[in-house]
């Protein structure tokens, strides 16, 4: 019954309406992987700063401090990187097509070249290859695109970088709060929070694990396994460091 859903799914997707609407309407973009990405650090390195400072044998305030700082000025600085990446690639994009149409604008004949060369790679030849490149060519905004995607294999409709850095800077926070969730709610016993501080975030490690999972098409238990033994090892470092400095200083 399932095979036969996904069989009429796939049908109707590929219906002449459907493609034509998909084709010609406006790209939509996802920022899962951003949030993935931000769910993921965000837990690691605040997990890792509780448990440093455990090892460490700081009070729960300052556990609490370390976190929310660092959960504010590493999702920031996650967030602006994020930003800063995603606008460069559409800088480099517009790069692209002002080159292209200077290139159209003054030696025409040699861009033609191209496009003939581009599909001549695809098999095209003969009057067939000449009548493509004359419809390519008889739009200069077709021209300039095809020349974007064929020749130089660049995505055309870029994402937004405000939106890139927000869906990182809210799943940082967010998902990064967990490991803090116990030092914040007075009725779990201070002797406890850690345990239970590890716990939460042994959970939302496999969770955002499964996410990511999902988003990237792979094996959701690997990926699950995979962020836990991530999150699970710099925890194992972080802790490991405060715990070797507190002897070394005798604190």
């Amino acid at each position: 019954m399932r095979m036969f859903h996904n069989a009429a799914a796939l049908q109707a997707d590929h219906h002449p309406h459907a493609i034509r609407d998909r084709v010609t309407g406006k790209q939509r973009h996802s920022y899962l992987v951003d949030a993935v990405v931000g769910s993921v650090d965000g837990t690691v390195t605040t997990f890792a700063v509780v448990a440093g400072a455990v090892g460490a044998g700081f009070a729960s305030i300052v556990i609490v401090i370390l976190g929310v700082a660092n959960l504010l000025a590493d999702g920031l600085s996650m967030a602006v990187s994020n930003y800063l990446g995603t606008k460069v690639e559409r800088e480099e994009v517009e790069k692209a097509k002002e080159a292209e149409e200077h290139h159209i604008e003054h030696i025409p004949e040699g861009e033609r070249a191209e496009i003939r060369e581009i599909y001549a790679q695809k098999g095209f030849d003969g009057e067939l290859l000449e009548q493509v490149v004359d419809v390519i060519t008889s739009d200069r905004h077709v021209w300039v695109n095809t020349m974007l995607t064929e020749e130089l294999h660049l995505q055309i409709e870029q994402r937004s970088p405000s939106r890139a850095a927000l869906a990182t800077f809210a799943a940082f926070v967010v998902v990064g709060l967990v490991p803090l969730l116990p030092y914040l709610i007075p009725m779990v016993p201070v002797e406890q929070t850690f345990l239970v501080s590890s716990v939460l975030t042994g959970i939302g490690f496999a969770f955002v694990g499964v996410a990511k999972g999902a988003v990237l098409h792979r094996r959701i238990w690997r990926s699950a396994l995979e962020t836990l033994l991530t999150g699970g090892v710099a925890a194992a470092v972080s802790f490991a460091v405060g715990f070797a400095l507190r002897q070394a200083f005798g604190a």
